[in-house]
């Protein structure tokens, strides 16, 4: 199979350009854009995919060793099981005037795996759940302001951060963020503070403690929570009169069956997940407790596809085989394989290379003022041996020891070009276009 990048062979970026002309930003995912992988040579669209494997519009073949659909496909592309779920329901009808019985199915099923929760509500997307879970904590308090720790979409509520503070959202998100559109009067409604420094909180909340309505929290991503920061943080919560709200959008099915807060023996009060919990189709999920669940009813929190019947099929086809297959213990294997191939690799060609991340969402970054050229380099590199890969890994249970083994000899390999490259100063020089996009950029 040639995985040589041709001249003749550009039909994703012809037609990325074409995209770039009539979809404003380009794709409809910031996280999807070429320009953040590899500017002018990145594959851009798929034709088919199928297990960690994923073919160009030019017929090429690349194994996925970086996001896995921005790690909502846990299971693998295409899976046999869900998407047989899926076309029966196809087969039944997806939308009717009445309701699907999966709905309450799936709340059953979520309440299982989590015996904190009582209530769940759904919507279609992470970004638009953890709105409402938001909105859910507005109207249970009554109170507007919400502090909050990590990346949480692209909302208004959220992107609120950015009216107060210019670049509060930097670490958290991304730098240089315009908060465009978002209106004024949000400003001071959102208020970030750092991972693992609950000092920050606790200044944060100084003396206006009774105006917050939540705290909304990743509990984990590429750090693990330190002893007593998640507890200390509920209790905070519980304290002010605030809801604590955990955002499992990407950290949810991951470590277990279900939200990493369980293997930290924490319950929030609400907790929020999509991606992974249906493996590619459109789920999301707002569970939480009944006192706390039954504020909804008192705010307008309704939509039509919110409604349909894929979304809870393909949910529980998902949890289901998760549950069964231990699924989980199977991506931490094969994310501590990836990410000791990182470190393997950079011992080895003498890089200084910094690995995070637990072991199925793992992080790696070259440790120099010239690291984005070098891991855009990385990105070249691997994809010409037939990898679609960056500086982070999302583990899928498709992935299989034997892949790994082919991306670790690439790794060995790629690591070994950019440090003669640094050595030599000619990183930028072996690039085949433009160096990767840090962050959020308007493209013209």
């Amino acid at each position: 199979m040639e995985t040589k990048l041709e001249e003749e062979k550009q039909t994703g970026q012809q037609l990325y350009r074409r995209a770039r002309q009539r979809i404003p930003g380009g794709t409809q995912l910031l996280s999807k854009r070429p320009e953040l992988f590899l500017p002018e040579q990145w594959p851009s669209y798929y034709s088919h995919a199928k297990g960690a494997d994923v073919w160009d519009l030019d017929g090429r073949k690349f194994t996925d060793m970086s996001y896995m659909g921005i790690g909502a496909c846990v299971i693998g592309y295409a899976d046999d099981d869900v998407d047989a779920a899926v076309k029966e329901a196809i087969g039944t009808g997806t939308m009717t005037t009445l309701n699907c019985p999966e709905e309450v199915e799936l709340a059953d099923l979520l309440c299982e795996l989590h015996p904190w929760a009582d209530m769940v509500r759904y919507t279609r997307a992470g970004g638009e759940a953890l709105s409402v879970a938001v909105r859910i904590a507005r109207a249970r308090t009554g109170r507007d302001r919400v502090a909050f720790c990590g990346y949480h979409g692209w909302h208004d509520w959220y992107l609120a951060a950015n009216l107060f503070e210019k670049d509060a959202l930097g670490g958290h998100l991304l730098t240089g963020l315009d908060p465009s559109g978002v209106p004024t009067q949000l400003s001071g409604t959102a208020l970030p503070f750092h991972f693992n420094q609950i000092e920050e909180l606790e200044h944060l909340l100084g003396d206006h403690r009774e105006e917050f309505a939540a705290i909304v929290v990743e509990p984990v991503r590429n750090y693990d929570p330190e002893t007593g920061f998640l507890e200390r943080i509920k209790e905070i919560a519980e304290e002010i009169g605030a809801v604590l709200i955990f955002d499992e959008v990407t950290s949810g099915f991951r470590l277990n069956t279900g939200g990493v807060h369980m293997v930290y023996g924490m319950s929030p009060h609400i907790a929020v997940y999509a991606k992974a919990m249906a493996n590619g189709y459109p789920m999301a999920a707002i569970i939480g407790t009944g006192d706390v669940m039954q504020a909804a009813q008192g705010s307008f929190i309704s939509s039509t596809f919110w409604t349909e019947r894929i979304g809870p099929v393909a949910a529980m086809a998902t949890i289901r085989k998760h549950r069964d297959l231990n699924v989980s213990s199977h991506l931490i294997e094969i994310g501590k394989l990836v990410q000791q191939s990182w470190r393997d690799a950079a011992l080895k060609s003498g890089l200084s290379v910094s690995v995070t991340g637990i072991p199925p969402l793992g992080h790696f970054s070259f440790e120099y003022p010239n690291g984005l050229a070098m891991r855009t380099l990385f990105t070249q590199i691997m994809l010409e041996s037939g990898f679609l890969a960056t500086g982070a890994f999302y583990a899928a249970y498709a992935h299989q020891k034997s892949d790994v083994a082919r991306y670790a000899a690439a790794v060995d390999e790629a690591f070994a070009v950019i440090a003669k490259a640094h050595e030599n100063n000619e990183v930028e020089k072996l690039l085949k276009g433009p160096v990767a996009h840090a962050g959020f950029y308007r493209l013209s």
